[in-house]
């Protein structure tokens, strides 16, 4: 069985994951969205949260393809969680050269801790490419419209979320 790991902190999750997921799914049996618990960052969205949106995104995704996505929440290194779900490939989504300098070096340092496990990079639909979450977030907390950029469901989420902040 192959099985994939894509990684993320997923807040929140946006059109942008979602075209690498269904992308990665043509190269997996099993892909496991690893939700990152990452405390330097301060996510928006509490881990369940984040959780239950990628399932709720994914369900549909897995039933039109057939392949199994498992949603796995993880602090410890990337390539200890790769471990421990089995994964043999690490999937990542790449936007634009930032990026790749970033990911380079990751790789490289993945690739020192287990050279069995490889990293594959997806470049980001060309419609896709500006998507960040770090940006829906600012544009929807400023009262502008994300909903090109996140499903129905998580546009609603970052709403309710957002504007009772201010």
């Amino acid at each position: 069985m192959r099985i994939g790991l894509y990684p993320g902190t997923f807040d929140p999750i946006t059109l942008g994951h979602i075209d690498i997921i269904q992308r990665a799914m043509a190269m997996v049996d099993r892909l496991v969205i690893g939700v990152a618990i990452n405390r330097d960052k301060a996510p928006l969205f509490g881990l369940e949260e984040r959780v239950f949106m990628v399932e709720e995104e994914c369900r549909e995704i897995a039933a039109r393809v057939g392949g199994e996505i498992v949603v796995h929440p993880f602090e410890n290194l990337l390539i200890d969680c790769a471990r421990d779900v089995g994964a043999g490939i690490i999937i990542r989504g790449l936007r634009a050269v930032a990026d790749f300098e970033y990911e380079f070096q990751m790789v490289g340092m993945n690739r020192a801790l287990d050279a069995s496990i490889e990293t594959v990079f997806l470049m980001a639909d060309a419609r896709r490419q500006a998507i960040a979450s770090k940006l829906v977030k600012e544009i929807c907390r400023l009262g502008g419209d994300v909903s090109k950029f996140v499903t129905p469901a998580v546009d609603a989420a970052l709403v309710r979320r957002l504007r009772r902040k201010g």
